[in-house]
């Protein structure tokens, strides 16, 4: 062979051999390819179908409590307790409202409803915890010289049929009534004890929360509201009614009437992790904690009684 044959059998060979390796890695490539495919595939399938197992928090149990923005604040700082207890525990608690909070433990998409509201007869097939008792506070601005209402007095103004402070013996101003919206159990307790037949008037002010209703009669001189007593500070004053002002005391021996409970529902007899947070509300531990916090321990009230309804 001469040497321009050898050197074209040289290149011949070579040209097989880059060939043979370029189509072995073009293979290999291909194969690591649907291999890494293949996992990534798997990997889907099982976070699709067991997606909290590819959340950050697997490792963490949740409860989810929803309903009542009266009950809300205090739920946040229980929760807050008990997860200091459990690292591993993890309590999601939203608004909403009593009766959003009713129909999430109905469609299962909460564990723990809130109502601040006893529970209407088409609500009577969930399972009612008290774990507080509230008062309802009427307030009005710190500057108004209105200190004691009857509920006769009360019912008319929230109907619009008293529109002026001076018709109550104060300034000649107009009243501006603040109200929580429809399916709120403040509003749902205020109408049952306060207004009976009578409706709210429609110029009424409509608020999303207790805080609001609250900030807003803070700011407004001339204004009116009804939230939680619980949730009464010094930015508003509580007016007294028939001549009693709101209080523990007052509410335990039944002299003041505005009272209502709060109430955790929940599908079934709870059991875990549920029963856990639910005892821990229920212990002597939280319970001697609610007067500071304007509320009433569940042991100083009979179980058997409710509402203390007024009539017209």
């Amino acid at each position: 062979m001469n040497s321009e044959s050898k050197k074209y059998g040289d290149t011949f060979h070579q040209a097989n051999r880059q060939s043979f390796f370029s189509k072995k890695f073009l293979k290999d490539n291909i194969l690591t390819g649907h291999f890494y495919l293949v996992v990534y595939l798997i990997l889907g399938a099982f976070c699709f179908f067991n997606f909290s197992a590819c959340r950050p928090n697997s490792g963490r149990e949740e409860i989810i409590v929803a309903g009542s923005t009266s009950i809300q604040p205090f739920t946040d700082e229980w929760a807050e307790l008990f997860m200091e207890k459990d690292a591993k525990v993890v309590i999601n608690v939203q608004g909403g409202g009593s009766s959003a909070g009713i129909m999430a433990v109905k469609e299962k998409t909460a564990d723990i409803g809130l109502s601040s509201r006893e529970l209407k007869q088409d609500e009577k097939d969930l399972m009612e915890i008290t774990v507080a008792y509230d008062g309802l506070a009427i307030i009005v601005h710190p500057s108004n010289s209105v200190n004691n209402l009857s509920i006769e007095q009360v019912r008319s103004i929230f109907a619009g049929e008293i529109t002026n402070w001076k018709i109550l013996n104060s300034t000649d101003k107009t009243i501006t009534v603040v109200v929580r919206e429809e399916g709120s159990g403040t509003r749902g307790a205020f109408q049952e004890m306060v207004m009976g037949q009578r409706r709210i008037s429609k110029k009424a002010i409509v608020e999303d929360s207790n805080g609001v209703v609250r900030e807003i009669v803070s700011r407004d001189e001339n204004s009116i509201g009804f939230i939680s007593l619980g949730l009464v500070n010094d930015r508003v004053k509580a007016i007294a009614l028939e001549g009693v002002r709101p209080s523990e005391e007052a509410i335990v021996k039944g002299e003041y009437g505005l009272r209502r409970p709060f109430l955790f529902l929940v599908l079934e007899e709870p059991r875990g992790l549920l029963k856990e947070f639910i005892d821990f509300v229920l212990s002597d531990e939280i319970q001697s904690r609610l007067p500071q916090e304007g509320l009433i321990p569940v042991k100083k009230i009979p179980a058997d009684t409710g509402f203390e309804r007024r009539e017209e």
